[in-house]
């Protein structure tokens, strides 16, 4: 069995929302009838826009995978950010329909619901009325608000209602309303290079050092935490922080021994067998779980990744679907699942 801890979803509801509006988010036709989806990140076609369940579904099906965890489409998730007013409606849209998703095709699907995070008190209110959905198990949540212990500070009511409900939430690379964005500018060189890895990876480090270096999850023991492909880049960083700690403060602890925490998960999206190795070693088998971003090409390239990892297949096993179990499973029926697969 294999549980796929981060699939992108864009439901037929959001975008025909997108057609009223006159301001990004939005869609509007070409003068050749073709929709274009319009936000802050830019413009592009709405084809393929990961919208259609039945492929999605056949994609899962012929690589594998028995469960999708979904969560909003990456452009999509600038509606969290507009003011709370234009957020609340857009945000519910998303989470009660993909609510129905998961009810429709139950032992499939599960998600993380989207918050309309300009008021963190709204925030909580959407948080405490989708955990009652079924098909829900947290919400999705910007990576920019924990790149520090002042910016998780300031997120503590989402925390808290994540550890009351004993949820999840998935922290994804993206900016908070208000934020400027992109930190890269587009006229830079590489830009999407630049953006899209070195950017998102440095960005992940920072939350993966905030959480695990810091005591802000200690108050919060209940919730369960996800970070996007492997916290970053500290598998890579580990000995070069380790380095710099015997040099500066080697009175402290080894950062080495301080990067995990017993509610805190890494997914492999994107990495191969190399990197999974380094993150496997650094935070143990039991810390990876399986992600694909919702593609069919990132099915095959996670499916590879492991296949060719120096892991035993028990390890396998616990990054395919035992990790997210554990993780989860108090929230989904995800034991039956397994048991029904095996």
């Amino acid at each position: 069995m294999t549980i796929d801890m981060h699939a992108h979803w864009s439901p037929h509801e959001l975008l025909d929302m997108y057609r009223a509006r006159t301001e990004p988010p939005m869609i509007y036709a070409r003068e050749d009838g073709t929709e274009v989806i319009k936000t802050r990140k830019g413009e592009q076609t709405i084809d393929g826009m990961f919208d259609d369940l039945l492929l999605r579904l056949a994609e899962m099906d012929e690589h594998g995978v028995d469960v999708g965890v979904l969560s909003l489409w990456g452009p999509h998730q600038w509606i969290e950010r507009l003011p709370a007013e234009e957020a609340e409606p857009l945000v519910c849209a998303f989470n009660d329909s993909v609510s129905r998703v998961c009810q429709d095709y139950p032992g499939r699907f599960i998600a993380y619901a989207s918050l309309p995070l300009a008021d963190l008190d709204a925030a909580v209110a959407e948080f405490d009325r989708v955990m009652a959905l079924p098909g829900i198990i947290g919400a999705i949540v910007p990576g920019n608000a924990f790149m520090s212990y002042e910016d998780a500070d300031a997120f503590r009511p989402v925390l808290e209602a994540a550890n009351r409900h004993k949820a999840a939430l998935f922290i994804h690379w993206g900016p908070r309303p208000g934020d400027q964005w992109p930190r890269t500018s587009p006229q830079t060189d590489n830009f999407v290079r630049r953006m899209g890895t070195l950017d998102m990876q440095a960005s992940l480090s920072a939350c993966t050092v905030t959480l695990t270096m810091t005591d802000i999850l200690d108050d919060y023991p209940d919730a369960r935490i996800q970070i996007h492909n492997l916290g970053g880049n500290i598998a890579f960083e580990a000995e070069r922080l380790d380095h710099r700690s015997l040099l500066d403060t080697p009175d402290e602890p080894l950062p080495s021994t301080r990067l995990t925490k017993p509610n805190l998960w890494f997914d492999c999206n994107s990495f191969g067998a190399k990197s999974i190795e380094m993150a496997v070693e650094l935070y143990g088998a039991d810390r990876i779980v399986y992600a694909t971003d919702g593609t069919a090409f990132g099915c095959d390239w996670t499916n590879k990744a492991l296949d060719a990892a120096d892991l035993t297949e028990d390890e396998r096993q616990m990054i395919r679907h035992g990790n997210a179990v554990a993780m989860l499973g108090h929230l989904a029926p995800l034991t039956e699942t397994a048991q029904a697969a095996e």
